[in-house]
């Protein structure tokens, strides 16, 4: 286990980002089971206020980032600090990110229906990180030989692609496609050839003046969200609680 755990973790320098993955999840786990129990009106705990203005946790969040940030650059992410820090930065992703609905609306959604945002954010920052883990680098260039890397007009064209395909997937209403694509070509090229949701840009600009595309566009969405809306709504609701409308507890 020792030997396995340098050679995939320590040796690629690795233990930093594996450390403050663990620290995010954990503090998104945490967090959430605080502000359920404070919902429920249960436990010790309650909403942290300071001259009668309630303090979102977003704000500790964002100074444990930049400290975590910071702190991480100039140690060069070398030696012990460096895994400290990495805690650190952490720690502050999963506070700001559990309120990502709050920055993206500006308003206090923590219980509402768009707050279900925060916990879609939450989950693909945790699945991005994964896949850095495990050797996922941006773009896919890891794929490449080192006779690749020479011919600097191929791998630039290829990251034009890469880049081209995501954007695509971006501008059709597929933004989850669009990331993970960043880091696995092969999706974005897929959410690139198939059809844009009925709502996106895409489909405004190019689809208004073709009916049939239009409609084939619909039913495939229709049929995605019959599909995939049930099962998704019911992991945010565990994960994060169900909303009630625009109460908010945290």
């Amino acid at each position: 286990m020792a030997e396995w755990w340098y050679r995939n973790i320590v040796e690629p320098g690795k233990q930093p980002l594996l450390l403050a993955l663990l620290a995010f999840v954990l503090t998104f786990a945490v967090t959430r089971c605080v502000t359920r129990l404070i919902r429920a009106g249960r436990g010790p705990f309650h909403d942290v206020s300071a001259g009668g203005q309630h303090v979102h946790h977003v704000v500790p969040g964002v100074l444990l980032m930049l400290v975590g940030g910071f702190g991480g650059v100039a140690t060069g992410g070398r030696g012990w600090a460096a895994g400290v820090l990495a805690v650190v930065f952490g720690v502050g992703a999963g506070l700001v990110l559990d309120e990502f609905a709050l920055i993206l609306y500006m308003q206090d959604v923590y219980w509402s229906e768009r707050g279900r945002q925060s916990v879609e954010v939450v989950m693909v920052t945790t699945a991005l990180g994964g896949m850095l883990l495990v050797g996922f680098l941006p773009l896919g260039v890891d794929g490449l030989t080192p006779d690749d890397r020479g011919d600097r007009g191929g791998l630039v064209a290829t990251l034009l692609l890469h880049f081209v395909c995501a954007l695509v997937c971006l501008v059709k209403g597929k933004p989850k496609l669009a990331v993970f694509g960043v880091l696995v070509p092969l999706i974005a090229i897929f959410g690139a050839l198939r059809l844009a949701r009925p709502d996106s840009p895409w489909a405004h600009r190019l689809y208004r003046n073709r009916p049939r595309l239009t409609a084939r566009a619909e039913r495939r969405a229709r049929r995605h969200d019959r599909r995939w809306n049930g099962p998704r709504r019911r992991v945010q609701d565990w994960l994060g609680g169900t909303p009630t409308g625009e109460r908010e507890g945290s």
